[in-house]
């Protein structure tokens, strides 16, 4: 039900804005011909109607995943665009009351200012033909995000300064990608295209850090091939995100819903990657060892907390360098620090970075860090170390906009 009513809502607040600025526009086109406004009228009302039907079909209907995507994506760019256009047409309405109070006497007769009045309408003209240019910057930004950004995968390189790090690992690569969420896929030879930049990076360790599906393992039935190519020398280790339990699907019993977790978990091993579960894992070079831990998802506030870190680090006391692999930020703060002092570095992913920012090499910004402190790159509290990977794939929006899907590639470096 509550899925059903905030479509609702957002459809009639898309049909109020599209009267609103369906009638402006007929206002600062006055000399269109009848025929041109029975046009403009079928073919306006036709995209919205169209549109909201179709977003309740992809909704509520088993349709082809792309169809579905172009749906979505096409209310969201719509609804957006034209929230950006109503403040300008709010703007027009306000000055044309504030003229009809200190003018009442010129149009007492009228509701709008008359046509005569060349300034007035010359400034009606300037707004609204302002907030067609003003609508017209996150409908291309957002279309530009979806053809490029989505798949303008880069590749970041980060060194790692560990004091204890044994010389056998000075100098070792390692791989991380984080959130694939292979259920938003629609272009396969740009996700291999990917995984090839990855690969031409010549990694001795990979990790994966959560959220290879939306929700069910099927997703990853056409991608699986492509993703197993990853592979590295030392291993590629990986563990589960929120979204990998299947907790945002609908399923028909808690059986199906284990079956899918199972059916996953056996895609990780398909692909030739260690899904570490509340575990770890040690790499050996040369009798020198360093440990790889990896736990299930632990996140702050309404996210599921199914990691257990005393599990993880069983038997690691004797490693002198130990990182952690855990899908959310969040449990850096809310756990590890407080808890962890042994834990030297984790990789984490989950936020996107809101797959919407700025980020140059001196600053960076996205709505996502209002939410997660620590959101993308790398931090540090003391000897302790966090980096947050912002995604290789994307979820909703299918594109990005100034944070592109990443590749990180660290080198471990003795202090």
């Amino acid at each position: 039900m509550g899925k059903i009513f905030s479509l609702t809502l957002l459809s009639i607040l898309l049909l109020v804005f599209d009267l609103y600025i369906y009638k402006a526009i007929l206002d600062i086109y006055p000399k269109w011909t009848e025929l041109k406004k029975k046009k403009f009228k079928y073919i306006w009302w036709t995209y919205s109607i169209a549109l909201i039907l179709g977003v309740f079909i992809s909704i509520f209907f088993n349709i082809f995943l792309w169809l579905r995507a172009v749906i979505l994506v096409s209310f969201f760019i719509t609804f957006v665009s034209k929230l950006c256009f109503v403040p300008m047409l709010l703007i027009d309405d306000l000055r044309r009351l504030i003229t009809k109070v200190f003018r009442k006497k010129e149009i007492q007769n009228t509701s709008i200012e008359p046509v005569g009045q060349e300034n007035s309408i010359s400034r009606s003209e300037f707004l609204v033909k302002s907030g067609i240019a003003i609508a017209a910057i996150p409908f291309s930004t957002l279309t530009w995000g979806i053809a490029y950004g989505a798949h303008d995968y880069r590749v970041r390189k980060q060194t790692l300064i560990l004091p204890n790090l044994p010389a056998s690992f000075d100098g070792i690569k390692i791989a991380q990608i984080s959130d694939i969420h292979s259920g938003s896929f629609y272009n396969k030879r740009a996700v291999l295209g990917g995984v090839e930049m990855l690969l031409n990076e010549k990694p001795d360790i990979a990790f994966f850090t959560g959220d290879l599906i939306n929700g069910k393992a099927s997703e990853m039935r056409d991608y699986q091939d492509i993703f197993s190519k990853v592979k590295a020398p030392l291993g590629v280790f990986s563990v589960l995100g929120n979204h990998d339990y299947g907790m945002y699907e609908k399923w028909k019993d808690e059986a199906s819903q284990k079956k899918n977790l199972n059916d996953l978990k056996l895609t990780h091993k398909n692909m030739g990657w260690q899904l570490l579960n509340n575990e770890n894992k040690r790499i050996k070079i040369n009798n020198e060892e360093i440990g790889i831990l990896g736990i299930e998802n632990w996140g702050g506030g309404r996210f599921p907390k199914f990691g257990r870190m005393q599990d993880a680090i069983k038997n690691t006391d004797d490693l002198p360098v130990k990182l952690l692999l855990s899908h959310d930020p969040s449990h850096w703060k809310l756990q590890v620090l407080k808890e962890y002092p042994q834990i030297d570095v984790m990789f984490s992913g989950h936020t996107h970075g809101s797959q919407f920012g700025i980020e140059t090499d001196h600053f960076k910004w996205s709505p996502v860090q209002y939410i997660y402190e620590e959101w993308d790159g790398l931090y540090q509290h003391e000897h302790q170390q966090l980096y947050v990977n912002v995604g290789y794939g994307f979820l909703g929006y299918p594109g990005r906009v100034g944070i592109l899907p990443e590749i990180t590639i660290f080198e471990l470096k003795k202090a």
